[in-house]
């Protein structure tokens, strides 16, 4: 039984002359047949990250904010007076609870604030003071009470509530995702087709073709720059046109931003794929790459939450400095020489990346 030839077999046996027989646009337009031919990675590359933006933006959407649950012991008399002086606060939804279930209903989460009054006219409250929800029922529950006792503030205050695009989570969700889909896509793009290449030993064929280890890294490279522009209008796209996601930085700046991430990464995956043998080798040693930053980088929490003494690990990995140049250009209209130091850092990892990456391949 014979089998068809894969695209590299056919392109290392063929002599076909002029422009478009030269090594390096053969070998890209290979990438592209590759590619195409496989459902699961144009819907990991184009899909997932659309489905994804749509399914978080929908689930933390902007909102009114949620009235929130004290509990007041109803065992004092003056327990309804209590409870109604704190229900004059809209945020506030009070409600008598027996001793009984008081402590059950804190611990569960039913309620985030216990106000106990004693006989002598004061109270006590009872809260998580890590849970943010019971530090913020806490301070509203006892300015309700404070006034209803009769305290006047000597100082006049007004609000003024702003809402605009550039504030909400999916404002800061949008950014973090498309430089995930670019890592992804770029290192396992790239990676897997080069690991699976040398497993069935069709790598060592093209040893003999008319190219060198150069031309056929770099069609890895250019083919992934053609697939770059369709990630990230569709995401974006689909951000500004459903959710109104602000774009107020120059498209130069944000394309050169893409460009110099979907490079870096396509750099990064020729590196870990430069010596695999297998699959799951492959695999393995991309999410022991990745991993690291999918949690410290910032997609979807802010990378300051992380303690300070690693804040400089963190701000030296390729993903939060794509990142954070993604949100700087796209939320707060920076441009490329404010964007000066993340640039820098992505295009060490690019040219550190990709130097190595071609001294180490292993064609066998």
């Amino acid at each position: 039984m014979s089998l068809s030839p894969s695209p590299d077999v056919i392109f290392a046996t063929s002599k076909r002359r002029g422009f478009f027989e030269r090594s390096l646009v053969q070998l890209t337009l290979v990438r592209f047949r590759e590619f195409w031919r496989e459902p699961e990675a144009v819907f990991w590359t184009f899909i997932f990250p659309v489905l994804l933006a749509a399914g978080l933006g929908i689930a933390f959407r902007s909102q009114p904010a949620t009235a929130l649950k004290i509990g007041v012991l109803s065992d004092a008399p003056a327990s309804p007076a209590i409870a109604k002086a704190i229900g004059s606060d809209h945020r506030l939804t009070p409600q008598l609870v027996g001793a009984a279930t008081a402590a059950r209903a804190l611990r569960a989460g039913r309620i985030v604030l216990l106000v106990i009054p004693d006989s002598a006219g004061s109270v006590t409250y009872r809260y998580d003071d890590t849970n943010p929800d019971g530090r913020a029922a806490r301070v509203l529950a006892d300015d309700a009470l404070q006034r209803a006792a009769g305290r006047r503030d000597p100082l006049a205050v007004t609000e003024e509530k702003v809402r605009e695009a550039g504030s909400r989570y999916i404002d800061f969700l949008v950014p973090g995702l498309l430089g995930m889909n670019l890592m992804g896509s770029g290192m396992w793009g790239i990676g897997f087709p080069i690991v699976d290449s040398r497993r069935k030993r069709l790598l060592k064929r093209l040893i003999a073709a008319p190219m060198s280890r150069a031309e056929y890294l770099l069609s890895f490279l250019l083919a992934r720059l053609v697939f770059l522009v369709g990630e990230v209008v569709a995401l974006l796209g689909f951000g500004a046109w459903v959710f109104g996601v602000p774009l107020r930085g120059s498209f130069v700046a944000l394309a050169a931003i893409c460009l110099l991430g979907s490079l870096c990464f396509s750099a990064l995956g020729l590196l870990v794929a430069s010596r695999a043998q297998t699959i799951e080798a492959a695999s393995g040693l991309m999410n022991f790459v990745m991993l690291p930053m999918w949690i410290l980088s910032g997609v979807f929490f802010s990378a300051d939450r992380f303690p300070d003494a690693a804040q400089p690990f963190i701000r030296a990995l390729p993903l939060t400095a794509l990142i954070d140049a993604l949100r700087a250009n796209m939320l707060e209209g920076a441009g490329l020489p404010e964007l000066g130091t993340r640039l820098a850092l992505l295009s060490a990892w690019l040219g550190v990346c990709f130097v190595v990456a071609l001294k180490i391949f292993r064609w066998r």
